[in-house]
């Protein structure tokens, strides 16, 4: 246990576990928390396929990395300062991104022989000295939630699904974050469950506690606020940033919005955020096929509406000789590609940039079609109503990338004053 709190200018933390572990949730609340500090920061959620893969597989390994500073940042880091990891798979998966001279915090609890050897484990890296270039802190975090619970009479896999807090609540105090806003999340999520409320609240102030009292640590952390500039601030992933730069340009030009769609990761959100707006003047239509969603996008723009279709990877490719129809008919239709790692079908979950040349020279003939891109989560709005602009004031598709990376990711994004938006002309004849 330690009084002193050592200034540091940006940290970058990465949670990984099993699909089950909550590590989404984890980087979600830590977000969540961070933001009250007034800390700059950006995140990445790294998704397992979508099939779930075996519990304590590699393939099944989900994680999430959050960079927080006390200055501007642009992206969730590089090399990680703090690794927390569920299981060996998570450790197999995740270790080479730790610095040297990183922070490992592991749940000695689940390196079991049975979980190394799934991970493929000869021995325990915990103990084996493999590690020796980083701070190794090997916390029995399922025993120590398993104390803190123990007299409310919960099942043991109810009592294990609270380890992920235990861990939060440990790195909070690593950082100086307030525990309030995660209370409260709790306290709503699970009110009709005041069994789950107490026992995830038990477990995040145990972790808490373990740090202020535990010798392991010789101090804790402080990320001074950023000099952000004056306003309203909100967290946004970058899906929807484009969601609501598509529906600001809708209000701006005065034309209805219609989204015509097919699900496809990344860029399913999109579809869900634009369907929930049906009530004000916004179409959304789920197709059989992405051919038949570019068609109806058409359609949509030719009888006067601000037409948007999504989609990403192979998608894109049969979309194609659509786009090339929207060219010579001169319509105003916005594509959004949201962009996946692999030729063909691709990895659904994995991010790339290699869409370019396609989005340029990816149809028959002459069929040109501006592209622009966006540069981070939150300029993903930006980008959505320029693309609104352009397609409506030359008459042309229009083509948005984005990726896997943008999409899930998220940073603080200062709500505009929307009469400073350039005007969007609209010039029907």
């Amino acid at each position: 246990m330690s009084d002193k709190s050592k200034p540091v200018k940006n940290v970058v933390i990465r949670f990984a576990g099993d699909s089950g572990d909550g590590m989404q949730l984890m980087g979600d609340r830590f977000t969540a928390a961070t933001a009250m500090v007034g800390n700059d920061l950006g995140t990445f959620p790294d998704y397992p396929a979508e099939i779930r893969a075996p519990a304590g597989s590699l393939a099944g390994v989900s994680a999430f990395q959050i960079q927080f500073s006390s200055q501007d940042i642009f992206t969730p880091g590089d090399r990680v300062d703090v690794l927390v990891v569920m299981n060996p798979a998570a450790l197999k998966m995740h270790i080479n991104d730790l610095r040297p001279g990183g922070t490992l915090i592991a749940n000695k609890s689940n390196f079991q022989p049975k979980n190394l050897k799934q991970a493929g484990y000869d021995s325990d890296p915990l103990t084996d000295g493999s590690l020796s270039d980083y701070k190794v802190l090997d916390i029995e975090i399922t025993k120590l939630v398993s104390k803190a619970v123990e007299d409310m009479g919960l099942p043991i896999k109810t009592v294990e699904r609270t380890k992920n807090l235990f861990a939060l609540g440990l790195t909070f105090w690593m950082y100086g974050r307030p525990m309030e806003t995660t209370i409260k999340w709790l306290e709503m999520k699970f009110k009709k469950r005041p069994e789950l409320v107490e026992a995830n609240i038990r477990a995040l102030k145990a972790g808490y506690n373990f740090g202020d009292i535990s010798e392991v640590f010789s101090n804790s952390y402080t990320v001074a606020p950023a000099p952000l500039a004056k306003g309203t601030y909100r967290n946004i992933t970058g899906n929807y940033a484009l969601g609501l730069g598509l529906l600001t340009a809708a209000e701006k030009s005065g034309l209805p919005l219609f989204f015509g769609g097919y699900p496809i990761t990344p860029a399913s959100d999109i579809l869900h955020q634009l369907s929930l707006y049906r009530n004000f003047g916004v179409r959304t239509f789920q197709a059989e096929d992405e051919i038949a969603s570019i068609g109806a996008s058409i359609g949509a723009a030719f009888a006067g509406s601000l037409a948007v279709t999504a989609s990403s990877g192979p998608g894109i490719a049969l979309k194609s000789e659509a786009m090339g129809l929207a060219v010579i008919t001169e319509l105003p239709l916005v594509i959004l590609n949201i962009q996946r790692a692999g030729p063909s079908t691709g990895l659904p979950t994995k991010t790339e940039q290699a869409d370019l040349f396609q989005a340029l020279f990816g149809r028959n003939s002459e069929s040109p079609i501006p592209v622009i891109s966006a540069i981070s989560p939150s300029d993903c709005f930006y980008t959505a109503y320029e693309a609104c602009r352009v397609a409506l004031k030359y008459m042309t598709p229009i083509i948005v990338l984005s990726d896997a990376y943008l999409a899930s990711g998220s940073e603080p994004w200062l709500l505009p004053n929307l009469t400073d938006l350039e005007k969007i002309e609209v010039k029907f004849t």
